[in-house]
């Protein structure tokens, strides 16, 4: 989970500060050197620390926060401004072409995850009704052209490929070939070194000069910390970049790069891999990732991955079987498979305000295994059982047990879970046949 230690610690310094009820200038100092720490441990350029803790300290030391009647809160949310300011401040999007096709261009180190990425970017886009083509211009890497195109057919995008010739020449037939297939986005995997150097430069800036690309995206590994904001350095001054995808953001608990980038490079982060998925990329946006870290949550991007998992047609044909009671186990089923399809549980809890810690994520059954269990029960039972689960008596229950690898208590724990589903749904249905009949009566007086 991303930011989880450096989460952790700022939780834990902000609430010492609530307690505390009126603030002293003394104590805001005290905070903030936790704070510093918590930073610093979290892989944050020294500097950027610096000049953060400055621009929050310069306003929270104020009279108005001082002396006001939630200091505390004060204090909590120039935290949240400056955090969401170092990032960036606002979303930073994608410049599109007046006239299609919009070229971008993907560049990086390699083992940054530069071809997935593309992937993963391509599938985005698609998913939004753009056409993408995505362009092997990785010649060198073994296996590059093979891997983008395995990639171009899981998410079903076209690849564009001219095998192991000139990546200048490829980039320019790609092109045209995109106008004239209508392609309206062109996404360019051009190839990677271990290391930055003059002839990598060389053949990105031929490409660049020959394309003229829209947006020239770096890919780097957040989990390298203060190297990705060194690589960044380095691609910007040497080839101008427009900005960053940071990848394997999930599996980085300190979360430094992402802190640090924007303040080094004035170029900022437009999107993160959150998941090995291919529709693991997320936009990104300082200002909810600011709140991810304070533990306020992020309810925007968890509405946005339901609505984007869960199938409309399917939601009214559950409201209805609500309204007449007639939820099953088949449906029970069908709802965990949308929520797996929304990402890592951990990841979606961690969006809920105040379940960002992780020490209270860990109180927490968050085991996805704990869903495939749910699963095998579900399938090792008949039509007749999933759909009218009160005939399973005990010999079916050995049965279910037996056929899904689990225990009786497995499927025991599961029954009462989904009877006591079923009962709250049958709350609600209530609840809404109520509110209906007010409004009719309330109409009467009209």
């Amino acid at each position: 989970m991303p930011f989880s230690n450096l989460t952790g610690r700022l939780q834990e310094t902000l609430r010492k500060l609530r307690t505390r009820g009126k603030l002293t200038e003394k104590d805001v100092e005290a905070a903030l050197r936790e704070v510093r720490l918590a930073l610093l441990e979290a892989d944050v350029n020294y500097k950027v620390v610096r000049d953060f803790i400055g621009k929050v300290k310069e306003r929270a030391v104020g009279h108005e926060v001082l002396s006001s009647l939630s200091p505390a809160q004060q204090v909590i949310k120039i935290v949240n401004e400056e955090l969401t300011e170092l990032m960036g401040g606002t979303q930073s999007k994608i410049t599109f072409a007046s006239k299609p096709p919009t070229i971008i261009m993907m560049v990086g180190l390699q083992g940054a995850g530069k071809t997935t990425t593309s992937g993963k970017l391509a599938l985005s886009f698609k998913n939004k009704g753009h056409r993408p083509l995505l362009v092997a211009a990785d010649i060198y890497r073994p296996a590059a052209i093979k891997q983008l195109i395995v990639v171009g057919e899981q998410i079903d995008v076209p690849v564009f490929s001219m095998g192991e010739t000139n990546p200048v020449d490829i980039a320019k037939a790609a092109v045209a070939h995109a106008d004239r297939h209508g392609n309206d986005i062109v996404i360019i995997d051009t190839a990677g070194r271990l290391h930055i150097d003059t002839e990598l430069m060389g053949e990105l800036e031929e490409i660049k000069n020959a394309v003229a690309p829209h947006e020239i995206l770096l890919v780097v590994d957040s989990m390298t910390g203060q190297e990705a904001v060194n690589v960044a350095s380095s691609f910007d001054e040497q080839l101008g970049i427009d900005g960053v995808i940071l990848t394997k953001l999930d599996g980085d608990a300190r979360g430094g790069a992402a802190l640090s980038i924007k303040a080094v490079t004035g170029k900022p982060i437009k999107f993160a891999t959150m998941s090995e998925k291919m529709d693991g990329l997320e936009v990104f946006h300082p200002d909810r990732m600011a709140s991810r870290i304070l533990g306020m949550g992020d309810v925007l991007s968890l509405i946005e991955k339901a609505e984007a998992s869960f199938d409309e047609q399917k939601a009214r044909e559950l409201t209805e079987k609500m309204r007449q009671d007639a939820f099953t186990l088949e449906d029970f089923k069908d709802q965990l498979n949308q929520i797996k399809q929304m990402g890592p549980l951990d990841q979606l809890l961690g969006m809920l305000p105040g379940m960002g810690r992780m020490n209270q994520l860990k109180n927490l059954d968050v085991d996805e295994s704990h869903l495939k269990r749910i699963e095998a029960i579900i399938d090792s039972m008949t039509v007749e059982e999933r759909r009218n689960p009160d005939i399973i008596g005990g010999s079916r229950r050995r049965r279910i047990a037996q056929g899904s690898g689990t225990r009786v208590q497995d499927v025991n724990r599961l029954l009462k879970q989904f009877n006591q589903t079923r009962q709250l749904m049958k709350q609600f249905a209530g609840m809404e046949k109520k509110m209906k009949k007010g409004r009719g009566m309330f109409n009467l007086f009209r």
